[in-house]
Parts: C-alpha cells; structure tokens; sequence
C-alpha cells in the first residue's frame, strides 16, 4: 500500500496540507475526523461527550483499518491517533507516516484556530505537545517543521512527498 499518513497536533496544518498535497499529486483525501463522524453520525465532541474517549479511540482504530484498505491516497489523522501503538502499525503497514511538527507557541498565533476547545486553555497545548512529542517522532518516517508560512509548509511537504509518492 502506498498511502501517506498525516499526523501531528491539533491545528498544526495536517489536514491543509495534506489536502494541498493530494490536489498536487492527483490522490484521493481523507479526513480520518470526518470519516468517523460521518460514519457514527455524531461530530468528535459528541463522540467524546456521549460515549467517552476509549469508545472514540476504538473506532477511530476501526476506521483507520477501513481506509487503510484503500492504495494511494492522503490521509489527514487525528492529533491523538499515536496513542495506540496499534494505529501506528496499520499506518506503518499501509504507507508512510509525515509527521508535522508545529509548535505550540506557532500554533497559538493562528488566530483562526483559537475557538478550538483544546486552543481556549493555552497552557493545555504545551502539555499535550509534551505528552504526545516523541510519539509522534518515534512513528514518523518524515518530519516537516511548519514554523513558516502556509506556502512555506506546502513547499516543504511536496518536497518530502517527491521522494516517496508513486
């Protein structure tokens, strides 16, 4: 299989860029977010609200199986998909991983972003960039520092994907 795999923190450009990328190298999209709303009929928080976070990360993993089926296509994952060595496995399995890396303080100046319920508690993020760092370096097969601008990051990603889309 040969599907690239979008991770990072909430807000950090995953699914811009990976949107970006799939209209640039003529593949297929996919939101892993929408993907389960869609399919549970209820957007995350409700998920999150009425049936808690372990019910939520059980189907995200069920439907990260459902489209790793799929070949050749972008896949913009949840910040929270590298908490289950098992979703790491079927991404690792089915394509490469494209970690981008933006940090907290870059992703706090995206004023459009800030009505996020992670982004009202400021010091939330750092926390969970902490929590959450290394695992997403330890499963990435790419790194792409996104400390630029939105051109900047496009540029940086469609080199890496150059090396690596078939």
């Amino acid at each position: 299989m040969n599907n690239i795999y979008f991770i990072g923190m909430p807000g950090c450009g995953k699914t811009t860029l990976a949107k970006s990328a799939s209209k640039e190298f003529s593949k297929e999209y996919t939101d892993l977010d929408e993907y389960i709303e869609q399919k549970l009929k209820m957007t995350i928080p409700e998920i999150f609200e009425k049936h808690g976070e372990d019910f939520f990360r059980k189907c995200e993993s069920e439907c990260l199986s459902e489209i790793a089926e799929k070949d050749g296509i972008f896949v913009a994952a949840g910040g929270g998909i590298v908490k289950n060595a098992k979703n790491i496995e079927i991404m690792k399995n089915s394509g490469k991983i494209v970690f981008i890396d933006t940090p907290p303080e870059n992703i706090l100046k995206n004023s459009a972003l800030l009505n996020r319920p992670l982004l009202k508690d400021k010091t939330a993020i750092f926390k969970l960039y902490g929590e959450r760092k290394d695992l997403y370096f330890s499963a990435a097969d790419f790194v792409c520092v996104n400390t630029g601008s939105e051109d900047e990051a496009k540029e940086k990603i469609f080199e890496i994907l150059r090396k690596i889309v078939k």
